[in-house]
């Protein structure tokens, strides 16, 4: 998994325990304090308030123009320990803040009904995918893969389509098949090419099914519009890989099966299939080689 990335908070004054206790036991941040009750100078909250994610500040500390310029783009929040915000050049704050008026089209995506949504491998785990998602009101469901399966795709009415044919109908690609040697690489260029701008791609399988490179082009380019990622090569990314600084793909850091529950029933089984093996007994979810 990614390292934590912790959030630097800036306490401009000593404040009574119970609050810097709570910070303090905030796993997800690192707190830096202006130890005195005394106000900080200009100077040192200048220097404290540089790249910090948080400010915690008391009245008579003056947050303007100059300091938040100081603070720079990674400052998301400022708390105050006071009922009066007068002492905040809110307009300026406002400036900084990502929050504006509503627009029609701010932060619109495309919606899952009356769309056409492409699973590439119609197993187990892509017939979940397909019964979750169908109550959203998807139109239509193509699958492809190593052959049809006409008993698993009745549910959907899902159709058994070319590779080619899925990435040039569907609005919505989720990847969920097995890695192998015949789907290493397998969604590339060629793929990417030929689907919709519109579309979004999928992948919860293997990152190596996926040609990375070409994913990066063609989101990039706005050859397609939107990509989400479970898996990827290596894991996690390094953090100066190109997929990272895209604002149209999300990565997360193989999280698929992370619940407390889906974990536990994931270590039973595999005790139980290693119990079942040294016994001589058949194996619960045995790999035939």
């Amino acid at each position: 998994m990614r390292p934590v990335r912790l959030m630097k908070v800036f306490i401009t004054r000593r404040i009574p325990p119970e609050g810097i206790a709570a910070l303090s036991r905030a796993a997800d941040c690192e707190v830096e304090q202006w130890d005195s009750d005394e106000p900080i100078p200009d100077k040192e909250l200048e220097r404290g308030l540089a790249g910090a994610h948080g400010l915690l500040c008391l009245l008579s500390d003056r947050v303007d123009k100059r300091l938040l310029d100081a603070a720079g783009a990674n400052l998301k929040v400022i708390s105050t320990m006071s009922v009066g915000v007068d002492h905040l050049a809110l307009d300026e704050i406002k400036k900084r803040g990502g929050w504006t008026s509503w627009k029609p089209l701010w932060m619109c995506g495309y919606g899952l009904t009356q769309s056409t949504v492409g699973i590439i491998g119609l197993g187990r785990i892509g017939q979940a995918i397909a019964r979750r998602l169908k109550p959203f009101g998807v139109q239509k469901f193509l699958y492809t893969g190593r052959q049809p399966r006409p008993e698993e795709a009745a549910e959907f009415q899902a159709e058994f389509v070319s590779v080619p044919q899925l990435a040039a109908q569907s609005d919505f690609i989720v990847v969920t098949c097995s890695l192998t040697p015949a789907t290493r690489g397998l969604c590339n260029k060629d793929v990417f090419q030929k689907m919709k701008k519109t579309a979004v791609f999928v992948n919860i399988s293997r990152g190596d099914v996926v040609n990375q490179d070409d994913l990066y082009q063609a989101l990039a380019s706005g050859q397609i519009a939107a990509a989400g990622l479970d898996v990827t090569t290596p894991e996690p990314l390094p953090t100066n890989h190109p997929l990272l600084t895209l604002k149209n793909c999300v990565i997360l850091p193989h999280i698929g099966s992370a619940t407390y529950r889906t974990r536990n029933t994931m270590s039973l089984l595999a005790a139980n299939n290693l119990l079942a093996g040294l016994r001589g007994e058949p194996m619960p979810s045995e790999l035939k080689l």
